[in-house]
């Protein structure tokens, strides 16, 4: 099978001239659970927003088999689901329900199909019971559920979180670890926790100054002092 993210000698800079990501090459399976750390600025942030589509490469970049081409973008942005550091940025209607039916239903399905895809989401991150709540009326975790459950209510095939453990204590920490590591999407994870690395994500790469400069073992790299301290991550 082919990877279901594949990456290929991906180069871009910002309008200033800013260099932000340097001759990329990344292969992704479907089904893995990858950590992407680095220190602020490494080219996080950046490389997640290509696989999303919202910067376009046009070029070097297949999600699921499509090259990320204008045309294929809407069906790209469909497979792949991106989570927010902020939960606060992704919630903004009236109740849970209907900002998790938000997606399906700007994707035009019957509010029959809609009402399923919302409580199958509800269900897979047990907030079952929240769905007339106002989501600013949750706690920092139900907020993280939600907007997991906005984004899972649109069948992606990939998940990308950005920072999902910033913000909260350590019980809903460790709560949101549980819930990641019983989705079954694909999931990509930019983060500074390394305790959720360790935890959760079998394989690892690091960034720095818009390079990968290492991709392995998660235990592997953890235990590699000089090269956390070098990347600025110790």
């Amino acid at each position: 099978m082919e990877p279901i993210i594949q990456i290929s000698q991906l180069n871009y800079s910002y309008p200033d001239g800013t260099i932000a990501l340097q001759d990329i090459n990344l292969e992704i399976d479907s089904g893995e659970k990858v950590a992407l750390v680095g220190a602020n600025g490494a080219g996080k942030s950046t490389l997640l927003l290509h696989i999303n589509g919202v910067i376009n490469a046009s070029k070097g970049i297949f999600i699921n088999g499509l090259n990320s081409s204008r045309e294929n973008l809407g069906k790209i942005r469909a497979m792949v689901g991106v989570v927010f550091q902020n939960p606060d940025d992704q919630l903004f209607s009236i109740t849970v329900h209907d900002d998790v039916a938000f997606g399906p239903r700007y994707q035009g399905l019957s509010n029959k199909e809609i009402n399923t895809r919302v409580e199958a989401a509800l269900n897979a991150v047990q907030m079952q019971g929240f769905r007339d709540r106002h989501p600013y009326h949750l706690s920092g975790g139900e907020k993280k559920r939600i907007a997991i459950a906005t984004v899972l209510s649109m069948e992606p095939a990939i998940l990308v979180f950005d920072e999902p453990t910033a913000g909260l204590d350590p019980r809903a920490r460790r709560e949101l670890i549980e819930l990641l590591r019983t989705l079954p999407q694909t999931l990509l994870i930019a983060t500074h926790d390394l305790g959720l690395v360790q935890q959760l994500t079998p394989r690892t790469i690091i960034m720095n100054n818009g390079c990968i400069v290492a991709d392995g073992s998660s235990a592997e790299l953890l235990n590699n002092k000089d090269i956390l301290f070098e990347n600025g991550l110790i």
